[in-house]
């Protein structure tokens, strides 16, 4: 019997410990839902490693792109966020559905995620931006400033360029837009109906 308790214990141990971060995502339209995220060592690695190949900050870039598409996947493992596809209308009515509001807020989290473990060298997380057509239709999106941090900041000079970046264009899994913001305030950007 007690030997029964402790491999339960231990189970229930090497899983928790296995979960390295959590955060809350939310789905469903204005964040209506949330649904609590855990990260694997093995799988913060494999984000740990892919942004330390970024050698400036246009590389780095591209791969925040990818790590936020990678990141929403494995959110999309644990929770109805797998059924999310791009722009509003491919997923109407389908639990896990995410509009920009949940895309534009769980995005910021993860980036948040990243840039507190110090992975992020060339760029720093700022607020959620909104962007208005004709005051009927707004959209919501993540946001990095470009600004490296020491020793990097002798070499690159400081440009604090800020770019969107915007995972609701694309389904789940898929690698996030990252434009400038100027430009994504113009409303460029894949079309998506």
């Amino acid at each position: 019997m007690m030997r029964g308790v402790l491999l339960v214990c231990c189970a229930l141990w090497s899983s928790v410990s296995a979960a390295q971060a959590s955060l809350e995502i939310c789905f469903n339209y204005g964040c209506q839902n949330t649904a609590r995220i855990s990260y694997s060592r093995k799988q913060l690695a494999q984000v740990r490693d892919l942004l330390d190949d970024a050698v400036d900050a246009a590389h780095e870039r591209e791969l925040v792109a990818v790590v936020v598409g990678r990141m929403l996947g494995w959110a999309g493992l644990q929770s109805p966020i797998h059924a999310d596809r791009g722009g509003n209308l491919a997923d109407d009515g389908v639990d896990g559905r995410m509009d920009c509001i949940d895309h534009s807020t769980t995005t910021t989290r993860l980036l948040k995620l990243i840039e507190r473990r110090g992975w992020l060298r060339w760029h720093r997380v700022r607020d959620p931006e909104m962007r208005n057509r004709l005051l009927i239709f707004d959209h919501w999106t993540a946001v990095i400033e470009e600004s490296p941090r020491a020793p990097y900041r002798d070499v690159y000079p400081l440009s604090h360029a800020r770019y969107a970046v915007d995972s609701w264009f694309f389904d789940n899994g898929e690698p996030a837009v990252i434009m400038p913001l100027d430009a994504w305030m113009d409303w460029e950007g894949p079309r998506v109906e």
